[in-house]
């Protein structure tokens, strides 16, 4: 049987997703409504015979219905433990994550009804002043400064 302590971790992405518009910068989150609830940016978990990348562009067209036309990857990952057991991911104790910059069209956003409610395009100061988790926030943090000196 498996140390609780070193269960399996799903791996997955985090995608801080953007645009760029009239020399600014906003940020996409969504409002959960699977698991827990509160704002996130669009992440999601790699799929069999799926690389990082791969699962950062297959994430961001489900999540936002958009195709991504920017990709950055960053040398930045973590990982975290669910605060609870999920049906659907028995087998895992939490997730670890890679860091994603995803550029994308401010057009309509068409989320997963399931996963989300709702969207918001925010600038830097309110996106992270509207996540709840301390990783999302470093995350949006890298990301904003990568793309300030863009």
């Amino acid at each position: 049987m498996q140390n609780q302590k070193k269960g399996k971790y799903r791996k997955a992405v985090f995608i801080v997703t953007y645009c760029r518009t009239a020399n600014k910068i906003e940020y996409l989150i969504l409002k959960r409504k699977l698991h827990w609830q509160g704002w996130e940016f669009p992440k999601g978990g790699v799929e069999k015979r799926e690389n990082t990348f791969q699962t950062a562009k297959r994430e961001t067209k489900e999540e936002t219905g958009q195709k991504p036309f920017q990709i950055k990857k960053f040398n930045v990952k973590g990982r975290y433990r669910y605060r609870r057991k999920y049906p659907d991911r028995l087998k895992y104790l939490g997730q670890s994550w890679q860091l994603f910059a995803v550029r994308i069209k401010k057009g309509k956003i068409k989320i997963d009804k399931r996963e989300h409610s709702v969207y918001r395009w925010l600038d830097f100061k309110k996106a992270y002043k509207i996540l709840r988790w301390p990783n999302q926030k470093k995350c949006l943090k890298i990301v904003n400064s990568y793309l300030g000196k863009k």
